[in-house]
């Protein structure tokens, strides 16, 4: 159910906002990243996660690049 709930937030967005939730989902990675190497971190299905969100968006990068 979430993950029709991110596409279709997705297919809304146009390129600049794609780019700048790629931006955002990176920092998020870098940043568990970061904190997974300086202590303990709860839950770590986040990183496959991000890594997922990240693949999406780049796809929808992608489909609008093709569109044009």
């Amino acid at each position: 159910m979430k993950r029709k709930k991110i596409k279709e937030e997705l297919k809304l967005l146009s390129n600049e906002e794609l780019k700048i939730k790629l931006e955002t989902l990176r920092r998020e990675r870098l940043n568990l990243l970061m904190s997974s190497s300086t202590s303990h971190v709860k839950d770590y299905s986040q990183f496959k996660k991000l890594k997922i969100n990240i693949a999406r968006v780049l796809s929808y990068l992608q489909k609008k690049r093709k569109e044009v």
